[in-house]
């Protein structure tokens, strides 16, 4: 297992979707995890410390779990299968650990909001995690350190797209787009 932490949550700008992207607690491995607004929301306020006038339905859940003497020992995104995410909240309740299956956001929510750690399966890592390194992307495109030749055929590449793109709307017939339809 590898510890993880809420490094940020981001919204995209293509769709409602958001991301949470957790951090290896030792290393600078990335796991970014889609999930939705609510919960990208609840992480959020948390994270800031905002306050609110009636309880999340995450808050709910942080106060049924204290008050029944349990306490939060870890959440672990355990696996990944067909691009989907899952997790487990570990409850110690009087000495006795229960495992709940759960969505990977909303372990995220309770677990910021009772400073829980937060743990990723190893092969969970290795399939979606993100190392940044620029320093490796021109030795696997095959340019070494050459970083000049690199920005040369991305230029080259650019045009071809343009190119493909003027060939499309060299196509359109705007007689097609007529409003009377």
């Amino acid at each position: 297992m590898i510890e993880m932490i809420v490094d940020r949550v981001q919204v995209s700008l293509m769709s409602q979707h958001r991301l949470v992207v957790l951090r290896a607690a030792d290393d600078d491995r990335y796991l970014p995890i889609w999930i939705g607004t609510f919960e990208s929301e609840a992480i959020t306020l948390e994270l800031q410390g905002m306050p609110r006038e009636r309880p999340l339905t995450h808050d709910l859940l942080k106060a049924t779990i204290t008050q029944m003497g349990g306490r939060v020992r870890h959440i672990y995104i355990n696996n990944l299968s067909k691009d989907v995410f899952f997790a487990q909240i570990s409850i110690d309740v009087n000495g006795e650990n229960i495992d709940i299956d759960s969505r990977p956001s909303d372990a995220i929510a309770l677990a910021v909001r009772l400073n829980a750690p937060i743990f990723v399966d190893h092969e969970v890592i290795d399939k979606a995690g993100i190392t940044p390194d620029r320093n490796v992307e021109p030795e696997i495109l095959g340019y070494g350190d050459d970083l000049s030749a690199m920005d040369e055929d991305a230029e080259k590449v650019d045009e071809t797209k343009l190119s493909a793109f003027a060939d499309f709307v060299d196509t359109l017939n705007l007689d097609d787009f007529d409003e009377e339809d």
